[in-house]
């Protein structure tokens, strides 16, 4: 058969009309296929539909798209979780097919996507970018405890709405933010409504009635160095107790206590809690493990790819950015910016019979929320050496300025160029 033409239409807008050949055989063929509809699939088709790439689609269950860096300001009340969310057919870019299906399975040697509907989808080129999946079941206790009043989250949507109310309330007794080891979608997050809550408790004058603790797995508290210093003040400014090389291991709701593991001495401690805040561990997708696609012998499930052209080493025809890929970057929206211009050009680059020349530098960034109006902004790369790319010296210093940029200014980006592939 040959090819047709699909108009697509949202509740709200009329879609630009798009190419995209009939289905041969039972199943359907595109040029370009992206799995997964949050920041990275978005961007990066918005991106290719520029580059005048007429036939891509976006593989996406979910009906509405989450601004995730507002979760923490959303847990930390210091933004309205309407802002967080609007409809997913509202921010697909014109030109661009969207698939209301799961992916369950990629063939990579038959160049075939399995759906979990049962459709099977043929492409030229793929990109896998389904995200990270909250592995609540990861800690003995946590899955049953995350369903507890005195128990929240910022990784989720719901579980931020549900942090605020706890950390507003509380007037005294021990709060307990944790963070895990392993890869976790911008590790930072997980303090960000520690600092915020400090704030507010400060504010209204009860944070010395309050215990806070923070465990993190790393040796310091972040890594970075210029981060730690500035990282370090406010925690002492706070009262905080850090707890490093640590990491939650188990949770017993019906007694508000945990049990934390240092690391480097072996020795396990257990705090009683009035609130918990945990960033639950987070690993691949179960699905994409079972498949071709990560590296031999590597259980971890990550995409295996060049980290610098995010080209899979083995099948080319499979590419690969964000939080599925097995880059050496810190995960992170910054940093997904920079992958998502690098493949694109690279993938135009491959269409039009040429050898992809775009390198990923390994940049990342982490905005930290310290006060409920101030901002540490860090840039570095897969070292934690800084990484600067505004001309603002002291950038990674706490400044009111940066607070504006990152609540204001970055959302605002993100709606109106990020996803459609114009930053």
């Amino acid at each position: 058969m040959g090819i047709r033409q699909r108009l697509l239409r949202s509740s709200r807008h009329d879609r630009a009309a798009i190419w995209a050949n009939e289905p041969v055989g039972g199943e359907e063929r595109h040029e370009v296929v992206i799995l997964g509809g949050g920041n990275a699939g978005v961007s990066l088709a918005g991106r290719l539909a520029r580059y005048g790439i007429r036939d891509v689609t976006v593989v996406e269950p979910k009906e509405r798209h989450l601004y995730q860096p507002f979760f923490s300001h959303i847990a930390g009340g210091t933004a309205d979780p309407a802002l967080a969310v609007r409809a997913q057919a509202e921010v697909m870019p014109d030109g661009v097919l969207w698939i209301r299906d799961a992916a369950v399975d990629v063939q990579p040697g038959r160049k075939v996507v399995v759906l979990a509907s049962g459709r099977r989808v043929r492409y030229g080129q793929l990109v896998v970018c389904p995200g990270l999946r909250l592995d609540w079941d990861a800690v003995p206790g946590l899955a049953e405890a995350i369903q507890t009043p005195d128990v929240a989250s910022n990784y989720d949507f719901d579980l931020a709405q549900k942090a605020w109310p706890l950390l507003r309330d509380l007037r005294q007794g021990t709060a307990i933010f944790t963070s895990p080891s392993g890869p976790v979608t911008c590790g930072g997050a997980a303090q960000k409504p520690m600092y915020l809550a400090c704030d507010h408790w400060r504010q209204q004058g009860v944070l010395a009635n309050i215990r806070v603790v923070l465990v993190v797995p790393t040796p310091t508290v972040y890594g970075a160095p210029i981060v730690d210093e500035e990282l370090n003040r406010k925690i002492a400014e706070y009262g905080i107790e850090l707890l490093t090389e640590s990491e939650l291991t188990a949770v017993r709701a019906a007694e508000h206590s945990i049990t934390v593991h240092n690391r480097a001495t072996g020795h396990n401690e257990e705090l009683t809690y009035d609130v918990l805040h945990v960033v639950p561990p987070q690993s691949a997708r179960d699905w994409l493990k079972e498949t071709d696609l990560p590296a031999i012998g590597d259980a971890s499930g990550f995409v295996e790819v060049d980290p610098e052209t995010l080209q899979h080493r083995r099948y080319p025809s499979v590419w690969s950015l964000g939080d599925s890929a097995a880059t050496r970057n810190s995960k992170s929206g910054a940093a997904l910016r920079k992958q998502t211009t690098v493949l694109a050009k690279n993938l135009r680059a491959v269409l039009r019979d040429r050898t992809p020349t775009s390198r990923y530098d390994s940049y990342s960034a982490c905005p930290f929320t310290v006060s409920r109006s101030t901002v540490v902004f860090a840039e570095f790369d897969d070292r934690y050496q800084p990484k600067p790319s505004l001309p603002w010296k002291g950038l990674a210093r706490e400044h009111r300025a940066t607070w504006v940029l990152e609540r204001n200014v970055l959302p605002w980006v993100y709606w109106n160029l990020i996803l459609k592939g114009r930053a």
